[in-house]
């Protein structure tokens, strides 16, 4: 088997957890290079800017965009109109249209673009969706706050328009329920804290509804201490079913469900290679609609300066 040559743009938190030993781990895929403006991976060429990287003799299939989303559009354009295949690491983009239009670049082009939900690959997932399946659903839970002092230590940009705020964790519990709930929900109303000095929430509460009617509420905070908390519980006509720790961890009334080991990233780059045998995309908009929605419907409340 060829590995799929792949670079990384931006050499973060994110890479270093998680793309970087995922890759390493597969046989389908071999690091070669990446673009940075800080940060570092041994044994690999890293350039300044994609532009520098596309312009070298580093030969590469594929990207993974790992930058804050922000800045993430014009690299992933410029590595799709290079021929190359692009992953997006969540959210895929600062904005819905920005990601359709990537779609589009992409369709021309005829190469892979994948949204990598990352949290749809925890293990409590699948089993989740097909036990929902037949069900028929009363009442959802999302229950979802960390403390973002220990997570995103002096990512400002997460404070910025475009950065999501409490939503940059809270798109994950979004993908894991748009993937899981067997009908659509959509937004009403909620509300959406934000601090003094940020253009992003640090807390949020949502109430949405199912196509029946079912109530699907979320709870987002970005200052939980102690214990974190990422819980979707939904109630329905068979009993109770609860994801937690993020959908590594799956009970249903109660009682826990062998759900096998946690290997989000690995699974998210075989799935990544499937799509490029077989010429395929994956871009799912749904998790960053919600999002959307949210900044347009939810009343907005000052509150204090976040200070890290």
């Amino acid at each position: 088997m060829t590995p799929i040559r792949t670079a990384i743009v931006g050499l973060g938190k994110i890479a270093h957890d998680q793309h970087i030993p995922a890759m390493a781990s597969l046989d389908e895929f071999a690091f070669v290079a990446a673009a940075s403006h800080r940060g570092h991976a041994d044994g690999i060429a890293i350039f300044r800017t994609i532009d520098e990287l596309l312009a070298s003799d580093v030969a590469i299939d594929a990207v993974s965009m790992c930058q804050p989303p922000q800045a993430r559009f014009d690299d992933a354009a410029k590595a799709i109109r290079a021929g190359k295949h692009v992953l997006l690491e969540k959210p895929p983009g600062a904005t819905l249209s920005e990601v359709e239009a990537l779609v589009r670049l992409s369709e021309a082009a005829g190469t892979t673009l994948f949204a990598a939900w990352h949290s749809r690959f925890a293990p409590g997932v699948a089993h989740a969706r097909a036990w929902l399946t037949e069900r028929r659903v009363y009442k959802v839970a999302i229950v979802w706050k960390e403390d973002v002092r220990r997570w995103h230590p002096g990512q400002t940009w997460i404070w910025e328009a475009g950065g999501l705020g409490v939503f940059d964790p809270g798109i994950n519990a979004f993908s894991i329920a748009t993937e899981v709930l067997p009908r659509h929900f959509f937004l009403r109303d909620g509300t959406l804290e934000i601090p003094s000095n940020c253009a992003s929430p640090i807390k949020a509460q949502l109430n949405m509804v199912g196509m029946s009617g079912a109530p699907v509420t979320a709870d987002l905070d970005f200052l939980q201490t102690g214990p974190q908390t990422w819980d979707i519980t939904v109630e329905t006509d068979a009993g109770t079913l609860v994801l937690s720790e993020g959908g590594a961890k799956l009970s249903i009334d109660g009682t826990p469900h062998h759900v096998g080991p946690e290997r989000e990233y690995p699974a998210l780059y075989e799935r990544f290679a499937k799509l490029i045998a077989n010429g395929q995309s994956d871009v799912d908009r749904a998790p960053l609609r919600l999002v959307a929605d949210a900044f347009m419907r939810c009343r907005q409340v000052q509150v204090a300066p976040f200070i890290e």
